[in-house]
């Protein structure tokens, strides 16, 4: 007679259930952990309007010292007409600054690649004018420039460096490894620079351009609000300051909500531009 072998069963997962793996769990947990992130900001900046406009209504403050919020959305509906010609006017000196800024540092980022000679003789420049408050250079290239040209100098002066700054840290920042390999194989320094440095240097030059399309936006209104008080320009900048010597404090806090709207849509555009060029190979775009 043989001996009984013992039945032995295996553990229940409690984890799991019958048509699922742990992908399927590690996926809905990323959608609640999106979904939360969207929803609760979302929330949180619903309820800080909520108060603005219940402490309005119960102090009864008068509009030329703090409107309400639905009497700056109802300036912004009336006015539309005027200041969506203004924002235009910004938005226009603010995309040719940026793409100038682009273009500009990603030239002299690719030369400072070239040679540790020209980055350390030429960047200090780069540097100064980063540093240099725009709000004193504005005033003075209004005596040199016209209005807009001297408005699309200031956007660009700002834009200008964070491009150039990352673009040639991501250039440098390359495997020397790889570079190795490069040189072991033969290939010339421009072959070098468009298949391995330029590649390993995009998700820089994006990081940058990302900030840097905010800071064009500062710059046009910073520089706009001081052509408005020297008596030119008509962007959207122009009108905060005629809204404040004329006490429309309404309509100057439809035009400042305006600008934050167009600075929020600015980097969301060009947050999704970088993640659809990364979201295939970078750990940055990769979902966690």
């Amino acid at each position: 007679m043989s001996p009984e072998i013992p039945h032995i069963t295996a553990p229940e997962d409690e984890g799991l259930t019958i048509g699922t793996s742990p992908g399927d769990g590690r996926r809905e947990g990323i959608i609640k952990a999106r979904l939360v992130g969207v929803v609760l900001p979302i929330l949180v900046f619903a309820i800080a309007i909520g108060l603005w406009e219940l402490i309005v209504r119960v102090n009864g403050i008068e509009p030329f010292i703090l409107p309400a919020p639905s009497l700056v959305i109802s300036t912004l509906i009336k006015d539309w007409g005027t200041l969506s010609l203004s924002l235009l006017v910004t938005l226009r000196t603010m995309a040719i600054a940026l793409l100038l800024a682009t273009l500009g540092g990603v030239g002299i980022a690719v030369i400072f690649a070239q040679s540790r000679l020209i980055e350390r003789s030429l960047y200090p420049f780069a540097v100064i004018l980063q540093v240099t408050p725009i709000v004193a250079i504005a005033p003075l290239l209004l005596v040199y420039l016209d209005s807009g040209t001297a408005i699309l100098v200031c956007a660009f002066i700002v834009a200008f460096f964070p491009i150039l700054s990352n673009t040639t840290l991501g250039l440098a920042s390359t495997d020397p490894n790889l570079r190795d390999l490069f040189k072991l194989y033969g290939a010339g320094r421009w072959r070098e620079l468009v298949l391995l440095r330029a590649p390993s240097a995009l998700p820089y030059f994006l990081g940058g351009v990302r900030i840097a399309g905010g800071l064009a936006l500062i710059g046009a209104v910073v520089a706009e609000i001081a052509a408005g008080s020297a008596g030119h320009g008509s962007g959207l900048a122009y009108r905060i300051v005629e809204s404040g010597y004329r006490l429309n404090i309404p309509r100057m806090f439809a035009a400042l909500l305006l600008i934050s709207l167009t600075g929020i849509f600015i980097y969301a555009i060009l947050a999704l531009v970088s993640h659809l060029l990364l979201r295939r190979w970078h750990e940055s775009a990769l979902d966690r």
